[in-house]
């Protein structure tokens, strides 16, 4: 072996310079997954993106358009619910789990405000109610008497009045106070029509039935006060709507108010102060699935514009009113609604009195899923009991029970 073969076995071998690694390689290293996604994977992982996706649609435009209202009508638990099970699964997603976890994390506390899931009341107490405090029932009472469900639809519950004087309330405030025509059409289809509705005036048996209390009544509310009466109007909500709903429909001019007023505010003397008692029962929600047809669209909107006016004039009269406040009724709007937006900003919700984890006040025929009937006051008003008993049969909504004091 000669010296140049020596010096050539001896000469290190040059290594080539590592090539530098632009952002799109190193990008790509990271969102690329090592190993091909099985089919498990890619469902959690769409699922994921899907339910992360809805929830922060939902919270942008819930309340805000017509288009986005059948969206709406999902039980409000389904935004715990849904991300609770897919973390359940998310482990099994083993090329993405951490980062799927995290999505699902972020998901569930993003929509856990719009759940209906009432925390509070398993730390909460409410104090108790001290000398003068008052009961207060608001209800909505399903076409007031009558038995609608009945096969002509004619009957009337002997015990509605029974039922009520038991809650023995110092105020009532009660909506649908008015009959059905029945034989105008298909209550069981929920197809309600304004030339179904029968006014009614069951005054004499309101005094009977409730002796010394004073009526004030406004379009199909009605409020009861044992205590003094000293105002009453009922708020028009016209001057909010669309040009083209302004006017009155003419199956309804003989009673206007049954189509300008949703709300009825009554001031009475309590203890030596005025307070506002707001009784409410807004427009239903939009309900037809079917936004592929121009005539269910256009009764989504007059749904939506209605409900909006009627939140815009509630809110009006209550921001303006230096008295103390107590609202309570059927909002017809559950706790996952964009809606509740427009409610008036100094008035305090007082779900955390109820004893229930997850309070439900309509009885629908698929389960108790909802919950569109509230209370809510200014903070000088203090509620020391709340409770949503069984409405007996006689409604589809349960009636809402307060103890409250004002200045306490």
């Amino acid at each position: 072996m000669g010296d140049r073969d020596i010096m050539t076995e001896d000469q290190p071998t040059e290594v080539p310079p590592e090539q530098p690694v632009g952002w799109r390689a190193r990008l790509g290293r990271f969102i690329r997954p090592r190993r091909r996604w099985c089919l498990g994977t890619k469902l959690v992982v769409t699922a994921t993106t899907g339910w992360l996706l809805f929830v922060v649609a939902h919270l942008l435009v819930s309340g805000r358009t017509s288009l986005w209202a059948p969206l709406d009508l999902i039980p409000p638990f389904m935004f715990v619910v849904v991300p609770a099970l897919l973390l359940v699964v998310a482990p099994l997603a083993r090329p993405a789990r951490w980062r799927i976890i995290a999505t699902l994390v972020f998901t569930l506390v993003l929509g856990a405000g719009q759940s209906g899931i009432n925390v509070a009341t398993l730390w909460h107490t409410p104090p108790p109610a001290p000398p003068g405090a008052i009961k207060v029932t608001t209800w909505n009472t399903e076409f007031w008497d009558q038995d609608w469900r009945t096969s002509d639809g004619n009957r009337y519950s002997p015990n509605f009045y029974d039922y009520l004087r038991k809650m023995d309330a110092d105020v009532y405030l009660l909506s649908e106070y008015l009959y059905v025509d029945t034989s105008a059409g298909d209550m069981m289809a929920s197809k309600w029509t304004a030339d179904m509705a029968l006014r009614i005036d069951k005054a004499a048996e309101l005094r009977r039935e409730f002796p010394g209390y004073e009526v004030a009544t406004s379009g199909e509310l009605i409020t009861l006060s044992r205590l003094p009466i000293v105002a009453q109007r009922g708020l028009d909500m016209t001057r909010w709507l669309p040009e083209e709903q302004k006017a009155v429909p003419e199956v309804m001019r003989s009673w206007p108010t049954s189509y300008t007023v949703e709300t009825l505010r009554t001031d009475i003397q309590v203890n030596g102060a005025v307070v506002s008692f707001y009784n409410t029962q807004i427009n239903q929600p939009p309900l037809d699935w079917r936004l592929y047809d121009g005539e269910a669209r256009g009764s989504n909107q007059y749904a939506h514009s209605r409900r909006e006016a009627s939140y815009r004039a509630l809110r009006a009269d209550v921001e303006a009113n230096d008295h103390s406040v107590v609202l309570g009724g059927d909002l017809n709007t559950t706790p996952a609604m964009g809606m509740l937006r427009l409610l008036p900003e100094k008035l305090v919700d007082h779900t955390q009195a109820l004893p229930s984890l997850y309070p439900v006040s309509y009885l629908s025929g698929v389960g108790e899923l909802w919950r569109i009937d509230w209370v809510l006051t200014t903070p000088d008003v203090v509620v020391h009991r709340y409770e949503m008993p069984g409405a007996a049969g006689l409604s589809d909504h349960r009636p809402q029970q307060t103890v409250l004091s004002v200045g306490h």
